[in-house]
């Protein structure tokens, strides 16, 4: 068990080794959309959905085809995969980080790799409970695709994106602050209050 967890622990800092230095061009920006995300500063959530408020009212405006939107969208990528590594030593000076700078990129990039671990195993997983347990597997897949399509259905697509982007873009923060933690926490609280009231109820 040990040796399987020492192998374990040198393929994670092997891939996040090779991740630093992919992402290597792109540190100083990671570092300040990591700042930005977690909310350093009080003025950053109203920033950052400022950002995603026109940036998705443009969308509205503009109503782009899905064959333009997907060829704009993969142009700026590429743009920024070609500019940032460029012109980002100059606007930063990523030449003098520090120390600190530096372990909070390599927590990023280690972070970056758990997660993708947890997708795969989670995918991995899904296709084990289809081989185990098939009928179990496809009834929930059928229940859950059904309430996304109505979900789709009832809310409009460009809504329904701004929504889901908004939310995962302040995930990070309001994780940070601790207000997820406090709003779970309060409805663990309510839900154990009916419980109770209801066993009372029963006796």
């Amino acid at each position: 068990m040990a040796e399987g967890d020492n192998n374990s622990a040198y393929q994670l800092a092997a891939e996040t080794a090779s991740l630093e230095e992919q992402l290597q061009g792109w540190g100083e920006v990671i570092l300040m959309t990591d700042k930005i995300l977690r909310w350093e500063r009080a003025w950053f959530p109203l920033a950052l959905m400022s950002v995603v408020s026109f940036s998705f009212l443009m969308i509205y405006y503009l109503d782009p085809s899905v064959l333009s939107g997907v060829s704009c969208f993969v142009m700026f990528l590429c743009l920024a995969d070609y500019l940032v590594p460029a012109l980002a030593p100059r606007i930063f000076g990523s030449n003098k980080w520090t120390t600190e700078q530096q372990q909070r990129f390599h927590e990023i990039c280690s972070n970056l790799i758990k997660s993708r671990r947890r997708i795969v195993g989670w995918w991995k997983r899904l296709f084990t409970i289809k081989e185990e347990k098939p009928k179990m597997y496809f009834m929930t897949m059928l229940c859950s695709l059904a309430v996304v399509a109505w979900i789709g259905q009832q809310v409009h697509n460009l809504f329904l994106t701004y929504l889901i982007v908004s939310f995962l873009l302040l995930f990070p923060g309001l994780n940070q602050h601790g207000i997820i933690t406090k709003y779970v926490g309060m409805a663990k609280r309510e839900i154990n209050k009916l419980l109770k009231h209801k066993e009372k109820k029963n006796e």
